[in-house]
C-alpha cells in the first residue's frame, strides 16, 4: 500500500508539471486521463466531489428559475392592476366629459366686463361661439372654427367650477345671463330670440354641471387609487414573525387623514348648497326698489338716467340740467376761446354731477363754477352716460342712409322727416340744443369754433350705434356727418314756418 501511495504522488507531481505549460484545453484532458490512471480510491473521491458540485448547480438553477418566473408574475399583477385603475380613472371621466358634445356655432353678443375680479369697460362684440365638454369658444370669424387653430381663439372660458346666471341690472339689453369663472373672471352673453338664449343658458349650464362632477369625481378615484397602492406595498399588514410589527397609530391617522379628505369634499358641496340657499332667502325677502325710494334710501339718478324716464319723472319734455346748462354758457361762455373743445377740470365736473344725482339746491352762478368749461363738460358727460343716445339706436342706420343721399334737397327732406319721427322728449331736447349751438357758432370769430369742429365733438357724444362689432372709423365719421348736416339745416328742420 505505501508503494502504491508512493507511486500515485509522482504521478501527481509529473501531471501536475505539465500543467503549467499546456493550455486550457490541454488541462482539461490531463486532468481527464490523470482520473482515470488514479486508483480507485482516487477515482471515487473525485466522483463523489463532482456530483455534489452538479447536484448543487441544478439546485440554484432550479432556485433562479423559481425566483424568476415569481418576480415576472407579481410584476404582471402589480402592472395589471395600475393599468386597470388607470384605465378605470380616464375612462370614468371620458364619460363624464363625452356625454356632453360640441355645441354652437352660431353668433352670440358677448362682452367680458372682468378680469379676474378687476372690472373692465363693456364691449358687446359679436362673436362665433362653439360649446366643448368643459370650455366656451368664441371666434370673431366663422372660418376659424374649423381651422382647427389655437391662435384663432379669441378668447377661452373654462367652464370647471363656474356660475351662470340670469341678470337684467347689469345691462338694458334683453335676453342676458352672465357666466363667472372660478378665477373671478365675468362674462355677459345675449341673444335677441329667448328660445336661442335660453338653448345656450341650458346647454352651458349642463357643461358646467357636468365638468365639475367628472373633476370630483376623478380626484375621488386618484385618492382611493393612493389608499390601494399603500396598501400593496410589501410588509402592509403581514404579521411574519422577521418583520417589525406596524404602528397602528401611523395606520389610524393615514385612514382618517384620507377619509377626512374624501368628507371634506362633500361637505364643500353640501356648504355650497347651504349659501346658495341663504342667498336665495335673503335676495326673495329684500326690500323693492320702490320701498327703498320711498324710504329715502335709494334715490334717482339724473346722470345715466334713461331720457324719457327723467323727463317723467320731472314733468318736463326737455331735462332741467340742460336747460341750466345751456342757459349758464348763453349769459358767460358764447365768446369763450375753444368753448365746447376746451375740456374743464374734470375733479370739479364730478363734483357737480354728484350734486346733481342728490338732488340738491344747485346755483351755477356761484364762484366754484365761473370756470365755463366745466359746465359744458358736465354737459357733454351726461350726454354720453344716457344709456340710449340722443340720436335712438333703432334711428342710427336712418340717419346714415340720409348721409348717403346725394341729392342736397332730398337729403334735408329726409333728414327733417326721420327728425320729426323721433320721440317727443328726444326732438324738443335736440332742438334746444341744436339752436343753442347755432347761438355758439354766430362767436365763432371769437370762439374760434366752427361747425365743422362742433360736429367733431358732439358727433361721438349725441349718436353712436348700439353694436360696436362695425368698423369704430367709419361710424364715427357718419356720427360727424349728421350731426354737422343737422347743425347746418337745423332753422329749417326745428322752424317749419320760418322763410
Amino acid at each position: 500500500m505505501k508503494l502504491q501511495q508512493q507511486q500515485c504522488d509522482r504521478r501527481c507531481s509529473k501531471e501536475n508539471h505539465a500543467m503549467n505549460h499546456t493550455s486550457s484545453n490541454s488541462q482539461a484532458s490531463t486532468l481527464h486521463s490523470f482520473s482515470r490512471k488514479t486508483d480507485g480510491g482516487c477515482k471515487s473521491h473525485k466522483t463523489a466531489e463532482s456530483a455534489e458540485s452538479a447536484t448543487t448547480a441544478e439546485l440554484s438553477t432550479a432556485e433562479n428559475k423559481e425566483f424568476t418566473e415569481l418576480w415576472r408574475t407579481s410584476e404582471s399583477i402589480s402592472r395589471h392592476r395600475r393599468n386597470q385603475s388607470q384605465y378605470s380613472v380616464i375612462v370614468g371621466g371620458a364619460t363624464a366629459f363625452e356625454t356632453q358634445g360640441d355645441f354652437g356655432g352660431e353668433q352670440l353678443n358677448v362682452t367680458k366686463i372682468s378680469e379676474r375680479g378687476k372690472k373692465q369697460r363693456k364691449n358687446w362684440t359679436l362673436m362665433w361661439s362653439v360649446l366643448k365638454s368643459d370650455q366656451l369658444l368664441f371666434y370673431k370669424d366663422r372660418q376659424q372654427i374649423t381651422a382647427l387653430k389655437p391662435d384663432g381663439r379669441t378668447d377661452v372660458v373654462q367652464l370647471w367650477g363656474a356660475v351662470i346666471e340670469w341678470i337684467t341690472e347689469k345691462s338694458s339689453r334683453k335676453n342676458v345671463f352672465q357666466i363667472t369663472t372660478n378665477t373671478g373672471s365675468e362674462y355677459l352673453i345675449q341673444v335677441d330670440n329667448f328660445s336661442t338664449a335660453n338653448k345656450w343658458y341650458d346647454a352651458i349650464k349642463r357643461a358646467i354641471d357636468s365638468s365639475t362632477k367628472a373633476d370630483f369625481h376623478l380626484r375621488r378615484s386618484n385618492s382611493t387609487e393612493n389608499l390601494h397602492r399603500h396598501r400593496s406595498l410589501p410588509g402592509y399588514g403581514s404579521t411574519s414573525t422577521n418583520t417589525k410589527p406596524c404602528n397602528l397609530g401611523h395606520r389610524r391617522s393615514i385612514n382618517m387623514f384620507s377619509s377626512s379628505k374624501l368628507k371634506h369634499s362633500s361637505s364643500d358641496i353640501t356648504d355650497k348648497n347651504g349659501v346658495k340657499n341663504r342667498l336665495r332667502k335673503f335676495i326673495s325677502r329684500r326690500p323693492s326698489i320702490k320701498t327703498l325710494q320711498e324710504k329715502g334710501l335709494i334715490k334717482d339718478r339724473v346722470f345715466g338716467c334713461k331720457l324719457s324716464t327723467l323727463c317723467e319723472r320731472e314733468g318736463t319734455i326737455v331735462p332741467k340740467f340742460i336747460r341750466m346748462c345751456l342757459d349758464a354758457v348763453d349769459k358767460r361762455g358764447l365768446e369763450v376761446d375753444g368753448i365746447y373743445r376746451v375740456s374743464g377740470n374734470l375733479a370739479t365736473i364730478q363734483k357737480l354731477r354728484f350734486i346733481i344725482d342728490q338732488e340738491e339746491q344747485l346755483d351755477l352762478d356761484q364762484h366754484q363754477w365761473d370756470d365755463v368749461h366745466v359746465i359744458t363738460g358736465a354737459l357733454k358727460m351726461f350726454f354720453r352716460e344716457l344709456p340710449e343716445p340722443l340720436f335712438p339706436f333703432s334711428f342710427f342706420q336712418l340717419f346714415v342712409d340720409v348721409i348717403k343721399i346725394k341729392d342736397s334737397k332730398q337729403k334735408v327732406q329726409a333728414l327733417k322727416k326721420l327728425i320729426h319721427e323721433l320721440p317727443r322728449v328726444n326732438q324738443e331736447t335736440m332742438k334746444l340744443l341744436f339752436t343753442h349751438l347755432n347761438r355758439v357758432l354766430e362767436f365763432s370769430k371769437k370762439n374760434l369754433m366752427s361747425t365743422q369742429g362742433m360736429a367733431i365733438v358732439f358727433g361721438p357724444t349725441l349718436m353712436w350705434p348700439e353694436l360696436d362689432g362695425g368698423n369704430m372709423a367709419v361710424n364715427m365719421v357718419f356720427q360727424n356727418q349728421v350731426v354737422e348736416l343737422v347743425l347746418r339745416e337745423s332753422p329749417e328742420i326745428f322752424n317749419p314756418d320760418r322763410k
